[in-house]
């Protein structure tokens, strides 16, 4: 029987089946093994992790931990958290998503090369250069004015070998899109976007060794990599004039948590800004939906669902809700089954609900074959349709996945 149990009740015998968290946080390899090492439990511990699942059939129970949830009460608690986000209800943008996406893909290869320019520069102790990083910040907020969808659902495709530099940029492009949702102004979004793009800079005074290391972190490379924040503040110092303030803010302080399990300096609550609570969110999205060496991405409503589990502790409840309405309950991209039993990705957020996205079929799970694709809104009042669940990519031979969504030969051209 799997439990979800707060990390005050593990104990050595127990075989974890999930590790709730990102694995940004942690350096374990697997998620699911028997803690029968005092090593690995201590090194849980002094991790971020608050809670893990365990599975009772192949190690120890929980004794005294009252608050053991099921998987159908975890279930019903997420479901319920995300009908909970506000529905769309807003002002559509000037530009539809076939619009943007091709001007999207040019701005991220630019983006791309400057963000490898400026890393570059920073790797060799010259400062940054903040009149190409502010340019890249315009063209990015932009495209998300014109369309809030395309930038970041493309960005989100990226390379493993472009990670550092391409992450740089979608959480730029998330960071604007949550600012416009929490209603900031125009140079606000600014601001929070630069800060985005400028977030991981300290990795460029990473050993490459550890940065570009094809496989999980040891617990001291781990350890190593936490000093980032804390670096790319000192890279930022040297060019705070030309930056807003909240760029080094948010440096430094995009792994704090609200419980205080985060770092460098272990906030709590209020204690972490509101550009820091959101690049918070955005950098934990992108990192879990971007393929790495050793992992494979999670689908875009995986993520969104897995996150929400997270959240109570982890993410500011409004800022968590706010990124939600941004990027839809299931994010351009997810694979997901109708009701008919056809298969689809979505394709684009609808006007009138974050349960009823816009999706592209191509699969029929009665006939065991792809079908003609049709692109069906699901808010549309004549369409007697709904999605019945999500479904796990890496359980189906789609391999143009990416592709059916953006259009574009192999995802993001």
């Amino acid at each position: 029987m799997l439990k979800k149990i707060k990390l005050e009740y593990v104990v050595e015998g127990m075989y974890s089946r999930e590790l709730c968290g990102s694995w940004m946080e942690h350096p374990f390899w697997r998620t699911r093994f028997l803690l029968d090492d005092a090593k690995d439990l201590a090194t849980l511990r002094e991790s971020s992790i608050r809670e893990v699942w365990i599975d009772t059939t192949r190690g120890r129970d929980v004794e005294g931990a009252e608050a053991a949830m099921t998987p159908a009460e975890r279930d019903a608690e997420v479901q319920a958290s995300l009908q909970s986000v506000p529905d769309a209800g807003r002002d559509w943008e000037p530009a539809s998503m076939r619009q943007e996406l091709d001007r999207a893909a040019t701005i991220c290869r630019k983006s791309r090369q400057a963000m490898t320019s400026i890393f570059g520069e920073a790797r060799m102790g010259r400062a940054v250069d903040t009149e190409l990083a502010r340019k890249v910040v315009e063209e990015i907020t932009d495209s998300v004015a014109r369309n809030s969808r395309a930038l970041v659902s493309l960005a989100r495709l990226k390379n493993a070998d472009d990670y550092t530099y391409m992450h740089s940029v979608a959480v730029c492009a998330l960071m604007v899109a949550l600012g416009r949702e929490l209603g900031l102004e125009d140079d606000a979004v600014l601001a929070a976007g630069e800060a985005g793009l400028m977030h991981d800079i300290g990795k460029a005074a990473m050993p490459l060794e550890v940065l570009n290391k094809p496989g999980k972190l040891t617990p001291e490379e781990f350890a190593v990599m936490k000093r980032h924040p804390a670096e790319g503040r000192r890279i930022l110092q040297a060019a705070e004039e030309d930056l807003y303030p909240v760029t080094l803010d948010v440096c430094l302080h995009h792994h704090e948590k609200m419980d205080g399990s985060g770092y460098p300096e272990g906030l709590v609550g209020d204690q972490i800004t509101l550009y820091a609570k959101m690049g918070a969110v955005c950098d934990v999205y992108d990192a879990i939906t971007s393929n790495r060496p050793y992992k494979a991405g999670w689908d875009p409503g995986d993520s969104i669902r897995k996150m929400a589990e997270w959240a109570q502790g982890h993410f500011d409840p409004t800022v968590f809700q706010a990124f939600v309405k941004s990027l839809g309950i299931y994010p351009v991209g997810s694979l997901v089954r109708l009701e008919s039993g056809r298969i689809g990705v979505v394709v684009d957020q609808s006007a009138g609900s974050l349960l009823k996205p816009v999706v592209k079929v191509f699969y029929s799970t009665s006939s065991g074959c792809r079908i003609p694709p049709k692109v069906v809104d699901l808010s549309a009042t004549h369409v007697q349709e709904a999605i019945a669940g999500r479904e796990d990519p890496t359980a189906w031979p789609f391999p143009d996945l990416d592709e059916l969504w953006s259009g574009l030969p192999g995802g993001n051209g």
